[in-house]
């Protein structure tokens, strides 16, 4: 692609971004993924799996590019599927771009960054899905009372700032520094206040490629496996009926020099009813390096 095509994909996904609503209100079925990280075989392998857009719907809940070695095709995809399938195909939550800008450099030019940055400036921050589903990329915010606190945040973001778009994850302060931590009570009442059956997250890697907690009432969703090629993380990958039933689908690593299959994971869950007994006995997951535990959250600096 040329410099011209790169940044016409990133103005006109800035246009429709804005266009659509900063907390998204979708409807089932349709598929979700967690992080990507610039792993761009790997996505394309999800979309094997799931379907290539249009013949499933999709929504990222962020860090598409950074750490993977082809960022910039990964958000070129995406962005590209965006424009076309604009109704069907949806982005959330956040992501940064320290890889991306690295690739910019090489290949075209540090302006093309910044482009970037302005359309990633403006990406809607959470979904909820059939009012029963909250989606997010990191977690929950002490200052999150109400949805409408969401719908009046103003975009472009600009960056970090205080309250509910941070990201936030809990309660009690991480150990960045720069967010929240939270706890499964914490959880439950954000339900309960909200009328929501299940909280959907990304932002950590987690071991099967999605992990459950607070008896259920919480999902983390990584979808990159052999994350940095430092952890045998899967990649995981949830999908969501009509009728809010809710399946995984896996990505497996393989052995080394051996192709990443898919596994379907067999029993899957309803929202309301809970997970199979066998997700409770599941292991720890991994941390990522200077990241708290595998029930915390935080957001990136």
């Amino acid at each position: 692609m040329t410099e011209a095509e790169v940044r016409g994909l990133c103005l006109k996904s800035r246009e429709i971004f804005l266009q659509q609503p900063i907390l998204l209100e979708l409807e089932a079925p349709l598929k979700i993924c967690g992080d990507i990280h610039g792993q761009y075989n790997d996505l394309l392998r999800l979309f094997e799996y799931g379907g290539f857009p249009p013949e499933a719907n999709y929504l990222f809940l962020g860090d598409y590019v950074d750490r993977g070695k082809q960022s910039l095709e990964t958000i070129c995809l995406l962005l590209a599927y965006k424009i076309k399938y604009l109704k069907t195909f949806f982005f959330s939550g956040e992501t940064t771009s320290a890889r991306l800008s690295i690739d910019l450099r090489r290949r075209f030019n540090i302006k093309l960054w910044k482009t970037f940055t302005d359309c990633f400036n403006c990406l809607p921050i959470a979904a909820i899905i059939d009012e029963k589903i909250f989606c997010c990329h990191g977690g929950l915010s002490p200052d999150l009372q109400n949805m409408e606190q969401i719908r009046r945040i103003m975009r472009p973001t600009d960056g970090p700032t205080p309250g509910c778009y941070k990201d936030v994850t809990g309660w009690g302060e991480n150990d960045r520094g720069v967010s929240f931590t939270f706890g499964a009570d914490v959880v439950t009442k954000f339900l309960n206040r909200h009328d929501l059956d299940l909280i959907c997250r990304a932002h950590q890697v987690v071991e099967d490629g999605y992990e459950f907690f607070a008896k259920r009432q919480l999902v983390t969703l990584f979808s990159a496996p052999n994350y940095c090629g430092e952890f045998d993380n899967a990649g995981g990958m949830m999908s969501v009926d009509e009728t809010l039933m809710c399946s995984f689908q896996i990505l497996k690593p393989s052995e080394k020099k051996a192709k990443y299959q898919y596994a379907p994971v067999s029993n899957a869950n309803a929202v309301a009813a809970g997970a199979n007994a066998a997700n409770a006995a599941r292991p720890g997951t991994p941390q990522r390096p200077g990241q708290g535990g595998p029930q915390k959250g935080g957001v990136k600096k």
